[in-house]
């Protein structure tokens, strides 16, 4: 706890810094958060709305949600 910053949050109990870059700066939304990791030309930059994951994978939701049921359930209460 307290010791960790990048894209998993800065896990302090603080969600204010949850979006601290690499350079220090927090950054107010997701895109722009998400771009400041973004390796130069590996892929494009995000907008600024945030794609829903179910979009680019036709097909994927029903695995998602039997997926996320498991981590709801009962064996992670």
């Amino acid at each position: 706890s307290g010791q960790v910053r990048g894209l998993c949050g800065t896990f302090n109990g603080d969600q204010r810094d949850e979006f601290t870059t690499p350079e220090g700066d927090v950054e107010p939304g997701v895109a722009a958060f998400a771009n400041a990791f973004r390796a130069a030309g590996a892929c494009p930059a995000l907008g600024p709305g945030i794609p829903h994951p179910c979009d680019g994978f036709p097909g994927s939701r029903e695995r998602a949600e039997a997926a996320c049921a498991v981590l709801m359930g009962p064996a992670f209460q």
